[in-house]
């Protein structure tokens, strides 16, 4: 008696073979792929939310203003002129937020009249959020803007 061909249990073992190998191509991927994290702090960054929040209503009370003139690739940070009088310090910062190793900073320091230009034509093109920080008489201050380059 002659037996005829049976194709499925190759169809199953088939089945499961691709299974299995899709299922190993998944777990190659997920271990292999690179998830950045946008800053390395975040946690202690969010407790300290409340805390920036008053520095922000602070500094927009204050007059302070960021201003981009994208044609001759300068930004333009004014703060007021009353807090040049006091210890002034403070930072300019460049976040990326889909890039963070682009990310870069300088030191505040505005002229007489209470601005500082910084040249911004070097830097990637794209969105940027640009942040403020300074101090003055023992007050924190905030400003942060985003730009399109």
């Amino acid at each position: 008696m002659k037996t005829k061909f049976n194709p499925w249990p190759y169809g199953i073992l088939l089945f499961f073979a691709l299974l299995l190998g899709a299922l190993a191509t998944v777990v190659a991927i997920a271990a292999t792929h690179q998830e950045s994290m946008v800053s390395e702090n975040y946690y202690e960054q969010e407790l300290k939310f409340q805390d920036q929040i008053n520095s922000a209503a602070r500094a927009e009370k204050s007059g302070a203003r960021i201003q981009l003139d994208a044609a001759a690739g300068k930004l333009l940070v004014a703060l007021p002129v009353r807090q040049l009088a006091q210890k002034l310090s403070g930072a300019i910062e460049f976040y990326r937020p889909s890039a963070p190793g682009l990310d870069c900073e300088y030191s505040l320091a505005p002229d007489a009249s209470g601005s500082q230009t910084v040249d911004v034509s070097r830097l990637t093109a794209g969105l940027w959020q640009v942040r403020v920080k300074w101090r003055a008489a023992g007050q924190d201050y905030f400003l942060q803007q985003r730009i399109t380059l």
